[in-house]
């Protein structure tokens, strides 16, 4: 048995600021390709925390093993996070809870986020769309009105629509869906955007070095509001996630008024910069890709497939990292108790086999492809599977096929601004422009 050590491995820093866009895609390639030259598997890296898998099998077997948790109380102690609102929250995450009361909270919570569900949600998903369309259409005239001019060529053309996706769509839809379904009100739903986005950060070790301190305030903050919400819902109930999570407090000890409080919290934050950050590569994606957003408009029912294969080829988790509490073997190395491990969901997404791979390959975006027997590991796997898959691919399937139907002649109208990769994966900027 070979110690993971004495390895001979390519490193890679998940943390470099300048790891993104193209330049982070033309790492992983070359990452990938050292590590087949050097072992011949292709599986395994060095990152500045410890080991990286890059292939489908090992990021699925360390994501599964529960000889491996979520690290976070480990960031904590590397940032001198011992007490207050921050230490709370990142004790009480339910990424950090295990055995059977992890099995006991999601119990409470999967019927409400179900595949089936979610099905409810989609009118006022679209409802969300169109309204936010409308604005784009307003904001974009009033700013040609206003001597804007248009470098396109097309000045004076009224169903010609300029905007930044992200402001215009990705920041305010998901806020406003997981609003609705927490029962929050729907004005509160920048306020939650907002909160979600900080406290995100706690997951960038790159971010806690620098931005403890807002990030705590947020958690403080949001922890103040969800108290207020949960005792507004307890006064009076509706048909929301919360009302149905106090209902099962109440039934006696399943749930306690502070683990309430800390579910609330974990769908709300974990709902919104996630399917943002989604929602805008994909469009990005389909932007830079005009065959692929002509299918989609000319047959919507592409929309599920098309959000697989965005969620495949960007995962806006690009690394996941697991901390081991055991001794773990696998493929003839030993992993010793403590290694930390970043599962590379970018590099597992793409190791796709002959049945998946499609006529065009796998490192090209296709969704058309039938990939149906390859799912991204963008949500993760295992017992913390993401508590809001099913919710967030609802979201994304009525966002492009809305889109698609309404954003005729799709285009980039400059350059998209990425975010880096070491923690959400997102888009600080994506023009747009299109007709209607």
């Amino acid at each position: 048995m070979t110690l993971v050590s004495e390895l001979d491995l390519p490193s890679f820093d998940h943390t470099d600021a300048a790891m993104r866009g193209e330049r982070f895609h033309r790492a992983m390639a070359d990452v990938r390709a050292q590590s087949v030259a050097s072992d011949g598997d292709g599986w395994l890296a060095r990152s500045p925390f410890g080991y990286m898998t890059l292939d489908r099998e090992a990021g699925e077997f360390f994501l599964r093993t529960r000889s491996a948790i979520f690290p976070g109380m480990k960031i904590a102690e590397i940032f001198g996070v011992t007490d207050g609102p921050l230490y709370e929250q990142m004790r009480r995450n339910i990424l950090h809870v295990n055995g059977a009361d992890h099995t006991r909270l999601r119990s409470l919570v999967n019927p409400a986020l179900s595949p089936r569900a979610v099905e409810r949600y989609r009118p006022a998903m679209r409802e969300f769309l169109e309204r936010l369309l409308a604005q784009a259409v307003v904001a974009s005239r009033a700013a040609h009105a206003l001597g804007a001019g248009d470098p396109t060529g097309v000045d004076g053309a009224v169903d010609h629509v300029r905007c930044d996706f992200v402001e215009a769509f990705a920041k305010p839809y998901p806020s406003l869906a997981i609003a609705m379904v927490m029962g929050a009100p729907l004005e509160d739903a920048p306020r939650l955007h907002h909160w979600s986005n900080v406290i995100q950060r706690q997951f960038d070790a790159v971010a806690m070095a620098s931005e403890i301190e807002p990030i705590a305030q947020a958690v403080e903050e949001f922890y103040e509001y969800a108290d207020a919400l949960v005792r507004a819902r307890r006064e009076d109930p509706r048909d929301d996630l919360i009302s149905k999570l106090i209902a099962a407090e109440q039934q006696g000890d399943r749930l306690s008024d502070v683990e309430c409080v800390n579910l609330v919290f974990n769908v709300l934050v974990g709902g919104v910069d996630t399917s943002q950050s989604q929602l805008a590569h994909a469009i990005r994606l389909l932007a830079e890709h005009p065959e692929q957003w002509a299918l989609l408009a000319d047959d919507p029912s592409l929309a599920a497939q098309a959000v697989e294969e965005a969620l495949r080829y960007e995962p806006i988790t690009p690394f996941t990292a697991r901390i081991l509490i055991d001794d773990v073997e696998f493929r003839g190395v030993k992993f010793p108790e403590g290694t930390i491990v970043m599962v590379c969901a970018f590099t597992a997404n793409r190791d796709l086999d002959e049945d998946a791979v499609g006529d065009r390959g796998a490192d090209v975006f296709d969704i058309a492809a039938d990939r149906e027997r390859a799912r991204p590991l963008t949500f993760g796997a295992g017992v913390h599977y993401c508590l809001g898959a099913n919710l967030a691919r609802v979201e994304l399937q009525e966002g492009l096929a809305f889109l698609a139907q309404n954003l005729h002649e799709l285009r980039l109208d400059g350059e998209a601004v990425f975010d880096g990769v070491s923690g959400i994966y997102g888009l600080a900027e994506l023009p747009i422009a299109f007709s209607l």
